[in-house]
Parts: structure tokens; C-alpha cells; sequence
């Protein structure tokens, strides 16, 4: 049997509401969901402590005479991982 499958599906549970209901539904968004939370940045909340005064402080070493930035993985390595040196630079044995 063909299947055309360009034409609509219909299913059993399909609820044929009309177009004032669905932008109802849409402009309603339902109880306890927020709006700013979306599903690739998850809010976490940490147990029991407040970190909102924390400052951090980080010391950024400048590359070592020994090191050097692979221009592949743009990581600072040992000179001893350097696999040589093209056109953009030296890269590592793991981008070679």
C-alpha cells in the first residue's frame, strides 16, 4: 500500500480546537514554568550556601619558556607535545 506522504496526519487524540484557543493556550503558558529558563541553560541551584558575595580571584601565568600554544587546539602545552609547525603555527601531537 503507498503511503503519500505529503498529506496531513491525523491521529485519534488530534483536538481540533480553533485558532483563538491555541494562541490562548500558547499566550497561557502553564503553572510553575518560567519563561526565562530555557532548556539549554538549566538553572542550578547549590545546596545550602550563598556564593553570591564570593570573589574569585585567578592568577593567569603568562606561557612558560618551555610551553607553547598549539594553533589547532589554541591549548598551552609542554614543548615536549609540540608535532611541528605549518603555516598558522606550531600544533601538538594530538592535532597532527
Amino acid at each position: 500500500m503507498a503511503t503519500d506522504y505529503d498529506a496531513p496526519r491525523k491521529t485519534e487524540d488530534d483536538n481540533n480546537e480553533s485558532i483563538e484557543a491555541l494562541k490562548a493556550a500558547r499566550n497561557n503558558p502553564l503553572p510553575g514554568s518560567s519563561e526565562t529558563d530555557d532548556a539549554d541553560n538549566p538553572g542550578f541551584e547549590l545546596g545550602g550556601a550563598d556564593l553570591s558575595n564570593v570573589e574569585l580571584d585567578v592568577v593567569v601565568l603568562p606561557a612558560q619558556d618551555d610551553e607553547f600554544t598549539c594553533m589547532q587546539c589554541f591549548l598551552v602545552k609542554h614543548r615536549s607535545q609540540m608535532a611541528g609547525t605549518d603555516a598558522n603555527g606550531p600544533y601538538c601531537v594530538d592535532c597532527a
